[in-house]
């Protein structure tokens, strides 16, 4: 795509942005509730948020997925006064809605597995129920404009620049760095144009690359942002990421799932992944008592064998689950 149908995009997604922006009185009454409240707070929704990217990464869903996700769930809560329990039920409904609209047919999961997978407690119908009143109060049809529409296009407005520096210029690195912002959702009250603009040139600045940063001012000069709010949220956006980047900051860790099973769960998994153990044939003519006897035996010695492989396990099972001898 040329540079003059590059702006023109831009142009047009900038006056459609207004209209995904989560309203920002209802964003400050849950800023303004507190933790343990009637309402929801900025610490649930943001704990939402971070289950919702595991979820997302588990899947293999996309960045846009989602970043479409967390769009819907803050203009939901932002609109409509959600209880807490409810919450879950919200948060994973935006994410199936977003699924449904970008993630591909062969990556796309159903609703069931979504809430066997996320440990929830409502059942499939209780999701779809949801997601009709979520995209029947948001209007959601398609798709939305979000921050990550603006990256890509200001991406590739750089690399036109700039065709050399797509290495350097990693989009993926961008993408991880706009997550990292959505879990705080102070990030929802900024312009989408602006937060990616701010993204963009946080990572310019660390390659410093000055034909990179003439090309962010004259788009900023293109869609008319303030110089004032462009700085506000370019310090946020460093002050985030530094944060984040600390050792202090509990990252989420979405290669490793923490699964809490019951016993005869455990037995059941413990005993499908072993092979399966040499018993003798049954004869078909007569049933020989002594051979009861010693499958019995056979059987029972496996039976304890199994107990106490998984008594040696015992980190992963509370004291009163465990066998008492």
């Amino acid at each position: 795509m040329d540079a003059f149908k590059l702006m023109k995009e831009l142009r047009a997604n900038y006056e459609q942005e207004g209209y995904y922006i989560p309203k920002e009185t209802g964003l400050n009454l849950i800023e303004s509730t507190e933790q343990n409240g009637a309402g929801i707070s900025a610490k649930c929704r943001d704990a939402q948020v971070e289950d919702l990217w595991g979820l997302s990464s588990f899947f293999g869903y996309s960045t846009q997925t989602f970043v479409l996700a967390v769009n819907l769930l803050d203009r939901f809560l932002a609109l409509m006064r959600v209880q807490p329990k409810h919450l879950s039920c919200v948060g994973l409904s935006c994410l199936h809605l977003a699924a449904q609209r970008s993630a591909p047919d062969a990556t796309l999961s159903s609703g069931h597995e979504l809430i066997r997978i996320g440990q929830r407690r409502f059942t499939a119908s209780d999701l779809s129920r949801m997601e009709k009143i979520v995209a029947e109060k948001l209007h959601f049809t398609s798709s939305a404009v979000t921050p990550l529409t603006f990256l890509h296009l200001y991406h590739q407005v750089a690399l036109g620049q700039s065709p050399s520096r797509k290495e350097v210029l990693s989009l993926e690195k961008l993408e991880a760095q706009l997550k990292a912002c959505l879990r705080c959702m102070s990030f929802s009250k900024a312009k989408p144009s602006v937060l990616a603009l701010a993204l963009l040139r946080h990572e310019i600045k660390a390659i410093q690359s000055e034909d990179m940063w003439e090309m962010t001012c004259h788009v900023q000069r293109h869609l008319k942002i303030a110089d004032a709010e462009l700085q506000c949220w370019a310090e946020r956006v460093a002050r985030c990421l530094s944060d984040y980047a600390s050792p202090r900051c509990s990252r989420p860790n979405h290669k490793k799932l923490l699964w809490v099973v019951s016993r005869r769960t455990a037995q059941n998994l413990q005993s499908s992944s072993c092979s399966v153990p040499d018993l003798p044939t049954i004869p078909e003519g007569g049933w020989d008592p002594s051979q009861s006897e010693d499958s019995s035996e056979d059987l029972s010695s496996g039976e304890e064998s199994l107990s106490s492989s998984l008594e040696g396990e015992g980190a992963y099972f509370p004291l009163h689950l465990r066998r008492r001898r």
